[in-house]
């Protein structure tokens, strides 16, 4: 079992930046895939970035590249997601995901475990 525990967000103004943080249990953290997503209410989950356990690559949705930055750090068993220039329709609940055994993807079905989620507001 692997918990995994979002932080960082939180209410900030149209251009503002926020940086949310994702620590995962376990000591193979550095083999996880990890995601981030993001939801809002009646709709589905959708996919805003990734990084390989390498660190090697990394995949963005097109509505955040250039404003948005996914990095990890394996000696602290943490994932980040650095948001810049945010707009109002960043606002959503945004969800760390973790793969196991070196996989990584872009769809909700690839990914073991989800955090409780962490709540980014952007106000206009």
């Amino acid at each position: 079992q692997v918990q995994v525990v979002e932080s960082g967000g939180g209410l900030v103004q149209a251009g503002g930046s926020l940086r949310l943080s994702c620590a995962a249990s376990g000591r193979s953290f550095s083999t996880y895939g990890m995601a981030w997503f993001r939801q809002v209410p009646g709709n589905e989950r959708e996919f805003v970035a990734a990084i390989t356990w390498s660190a090697s690559n990394t995949y963005y949705t097109d509505s955040v590249k250039g404003r948005f930055t996914i990095s990890r750090d394996n000696a602290k068993n943490t994932v980040y997601l650095q948001m810049n220039s945010l707009k109002p329709e960043d606002t959503a609940v945004y969800y760390c995901a973790v793969a196991l055994n070196l996989r990584v993807g872009k769809t909700r079905y690839e990914y073991d475990y989800w955090g409780q989620g962490t709540q980014v507001t952007v106000s206009s």
